[in-house]
């Protein structure tokens, strides 16, 4: 359902005590005495560790040991990518080129692109092969052009992932080759996903690629969903002993997008399934609605001592909500607004939350921020907004 909420009060209206609250129940259809849905528990899932998250929200769905330090293996390199990408869009490389493929790079064991020691390779192809074939002679190759070695790289990984807001995660390597200090978490991986897809989605058609031919050698996609789900479009895989068998998924179905990261488990076949199940879970049960978009007015106050009299208030991005399916009809929105607003007014300066309730509890609760600046009025305005406000 696409209908948007909208929230007006009037600019006229009078301020009184600390805050101005109103509470509008937004009632897109009959609720009263209904049940309240329930969503059954997440299904078991044969892994070390889980997050089932939505993209636009944000919202967990599901989560088993989501803050845990576990061994992300070749999900690793979707961190390696976000860096590569930044340099793309920064302009200091380019898709067209060649990097010289370093001895270094060539020797690093596990997967490969098979690029041959002291050859040329465009970045795109070495891009591909990274994400494709997961390969780690591609992976070194990209974080030795980037950075100039790999441990530098590494380093800036390590920056990154706490830009992104990755608490719980420190980074060794580009690949994702075992060490005891190279961890992440399930809840910091799916932060990284999210990352990737809202920052580059230009790139992002990569992950959807099903085989990659380079130096003569096909290579498939580890990711078993791209084979059997139609709406699974990403991401990537990971293996080693020691981490086992490991998939970021991203799934986008009725404008819904999901993303499910699964941990240890014991076959690439279990990865795949595990995760699966996961993302029906979700699609099934949850719904995910754009409530109010950034910069549109929810609502017109009075500014004093300003040289405009009207200011917007609104939120300074969109705002989604993930909620149980069928239950948008009984969400109820709420607003407190600062009761005196005086100029000068900085353009997004908080001045007041909107909340969302369902079922009477607060499911959200956002900052109200000015969507124009107001300067100081002349002395003139500055006094007949004084007088008004003695009367009042």
């Amino acid at each position: 359902m696409n209908t948007m909420f909208h929230l007006h009060l009037p600019a006229s209206r009078q301020l009184r005590g600390r805050w101005l609250i109103t509470t509008l129940l937004l009632t897109l259809g009959a609720f009263e005495g209904a049940a309240q849905a329930q969503v059954p528990p997440a299904p078991q899932i044969a892994a070390r560790g889980y997050i089932l998250q939505d993209f636009q929200s944000g919202s967990v769905l599901a989560a088993l040991n989501a803050d845990q330090r576990m061994e992300p293996a070749s999900l690793t390199k979707l961190m390696t990518a976000y860096l590569v990408f930044d340099e793309l869009r920064s302009g200091k490389i380019k898709l067209s080129d060649m990097i010289t493929i370093s001895e270094a790079a060539w020797r690093t064991e596990g997967s490969r692109t098979f690029a041959q020691v002291g050859t040329q390779i465009a970045v795109e192809n070495l891009i591909k092969g990274m994400i494709v074939q997961s390969g780690n002679d591609a992976t070194v190759a990209l974080a030795e052009q980037v950075a100039g070695t790999e441990p530098v790289f590494a380093a800036m990984m390590n920056q990154r992932a706490k830009l992104l807001g990755m608490t719980n995660t420190h980074f060794v390597n580009s690949t994702g080759l075992p060490d005891p200090q190279h961890y992440t978490t399930a809840r910091d991986l799916a932060t990284l996903a999210r990352a990737v897809i809202r920052d580059f989605p230009q790139y992002y058609k990569w992950y959807s690629l099903r085989e990659f031919t380079f130096n003569g050698i096909t290579q498939p996609n580890r990711n078993l969903l791209l084979y059997r789900d139609p709406t699974v479009d990403g991401m990537k895989t990971g293996h080693t002993e020691s981490a086992g068998f490991c998939l970021v998924s991203s799934a986008l179905r009725d404008k819904m997008r999901l993303i499910s990261v699964v941990l240890g488990t014991e076959s690439e076949n279990a990865r795949a399934r595990e995760s699966q199940t996961l993302l029906n879970y979700g699609f099934h049960f949850y719904e995910t609605h754009r409530v109010y978009a950034a910069n549109k007015p929810l609502t017109t106050v009075r500014a004093w001592k300003g040289e405009a009299e009207n200011l917007s208030l609104g939120l300074s991005k969109d705002l989604y909500l993930t909620i149980p399916r069928g239950q948008y009809k009984k969400l109820a929105a709420s607003m407190s607004v600062t009761p005196l607003i005086t100029a000068p007014v900085k353009k997004g300066q908080p001045y007041g939350t909107v909340s969302i309730a369902l079922d009477g509890k607060v499911i959200s609760k956002q900052p109200l921020i000015a969507l124009q600046g107001i300067e100081e009025g002349g002395m003139w305005r500055r006094f007949v907004d004084w007088a008004l406000l003695l009367v009042k």
